[in-house]
């Protein structure tokens, strides 16, 4: 059997943070009752003219100049012509052949290693309704999602994607991207971010490209790797048949993990692409253009490096807490109130991230403050509580929302500092083993030191002056 190896072509649709839709003045908003954020002009009814929507416009400039991208001064709408029922006019006003964007890259790391995917264009366009199938042969449509503003992102030919770990690192870092510069809130569960890989196989050494399929509306970093793994094999056992791989639409099927047929693949004549009629071509300006870069925040590839070399974490940690514009501004925030950057990356990163996780939500959604987790930290840099009880208190005040000196003062969780107090534990923890002191003292098994101060450390419920407790058992040892 031949070795096969993938090339991907990406195609992302990115729906933008505006007020109103795309043409009209409809809420763009997720959720609803179906049907009840529509209006002439969105459901395409005869006579209903666009209005351009000048903010969708620039979050499109804003994004290209993220990736890079050269702006085209004259961009212009086109009508893209299918029918489909999400569709109510037939076509869908996009960008073909003058798109706003062009000509950029986004560098990503790929298991350790730095990799450039070279962007081929980035457009404006208009959303199509959603169909919900039903059991049995009905359908609805909810015509809520249809004209909101819709950017799309394409990578370039010859594509430069050439694994699924290159797809999940690029998609990853595009959405940082599109959340750090608030263009979209990049929620893939809800259909604000979707990928369409097109994914073709060829044996490896071959210069010649195979025959490409396109998997449909991924909305996951998880679906779209395992999409294209699945294409892999597919393909490639297609091809070690006899076969011929066609050109088609496929959707996939979480469940089974597989891609299925949906339909066969149009080419760009088949859309029957001319000039929006009803729109004039933009007119960018380089003032416009300078207006939307000086708004432009710190993007994550600058704010790691900074991270880094500010703060003085590691590389890894500073690109986990950059991932997120929301979570590099909740580090930033403790670090401001604490002044202890590692001492705050750790529980950022630690137990904060851990109870997250737990409870499925986004730093945007903790109860635990920014300046009620500084606090913390400082509280055990000044020794007014241990590290074992802080662990325990973070966990208190994720539960309760509740202050840290609050819990502190009501838990009576303050450190023991009373040397005599101490001493009492340890002659205690001592009496209670022989054996482990003798192995100590007498065999110089000095590795099971660490168990007596751990006896002591609980017997005090974690509330003993770590640094008192090593200094009075290495003074009963001798």
């Amino acid at each position: 059997m031949s070795e096969y190896e993938v090339v991907v072509g990406m195609e992302c649709h990115a729906e933008l943070l505006t007020e109103s839709k795309m043409f009209c003045g409809c809420r763009n908003e997720f959720g609803g009752e179906p049907n009840t954020r529509c209006c002439p002009v969105c459901l395409g009814f005869p006579g209903a003219l666009p209005v351009m929507n000048r903010l969708a416009v620039e979050h499109v400039i804003r994004t290209a100049l993220a990736l890079n991208c050269q702006i085209t001064p004259n961009a212009k709408f086109d009508r893209k012509n299918y029918y489909y029922p999400d569709l109510p006019k037939g076509y869908q006003i996009s960008e073909y052949d003058f798109p706003i964007g062009v000509k950029g890259w986004l560098d990503v790391e790929v298991n350790g290693e730095a990799k450039r995917i070279h962007i081929l264009r980035v457009h404006l366009e208009e959303d199509t309704g959603k169909l919900f199938h039903v059991l049995g042969d009905e359908s609805y449509v909810d015509y809520n999602r249809s004209g909101v503003p819709l950017m799309e992102i394409v990578t370039d030919f010859p594509p430069d994607i050439r694994s699924s770990d290159d797809a999940r690192a690029y998609l990853a870092k595009l959405r940082a991207i599109l959340t750090y510069i608030g263009v979209c809130d990049g929620k893939m569960e809800e259909g604000s971010l979707r990928c369409e890989p097109n994914v073709s196989v060829r044996v490896v050494g071959s210069d010649t490209f195979g025959t490409k399929s396109e998997i449909k509306n991924l909305n996951s970093f998880r679906a779209v790797q395992r999409g294209i793994d699945y294409e892999l094999e597919r393909q490639a056992e297609v091809l070690e048949s006899g076969g011929r791989v066609i050109q088609e639409t496929r959707g996939w099927n979480d469940a089974k993990q597989i891609t299925f047929s949906q339909r066969s693949k149009e080419g760009a004549e088949e859309y029957r692409y001319f000039p929006e009629p009803d729109l004039v071509p933009l007119d960018i300006t380089e003032e416009w253009i300078e207006t939307v870069r000086a708004s432009m925040p710190e993007l994550p590839d600058a704010r790691k490096a900074r991270f880094i070399e500010q703060y003085g974490i590691s590389a890894y940690d500073a690109g986990l807490l950059t991932d997120s514009r929301a979570l590099s501004d909740y580090f930033e925030a403790v670090v401001k109130e604490s002044g202890d950057p590692k001492g705050s990356c750790n529980w950022v990163m630690g137990d904060l991230a851990r109870l997250q996780n737990a409870n499925g939500r986004d730093i945007t959604e903790c109860p635990v403050t920014p300046g009620d987790l500084a606090t913390m930290v400082q509280r055990i840099n000044d020794g007014m509580i241990t590290g074992r009880i802080a662990k325990t208190l973070i966990e208190e005040m994720y539960a309760t929302g509740s202050a840290p000196d609050v819990i502190i003062e009501e838990k009576g969780w303050k450190t023991v500092k009373d040397s005599g107090a101490i001493i009492e534990m340890v002659e205690k923890v001592f009496a209670e083993n022989p054996q482990i002191v003798a192995d100590i003292k007498e065999r110089g098994l000095t590795a099971k030191r660490g168990f007596l101060v751990g006896q002591v450390m609980k017997a005090s419920q974690g509330k003993a002056d770590p640094k008192e407790v090593n200094r009075l058992v290495d003074e009963k040892l001798g």
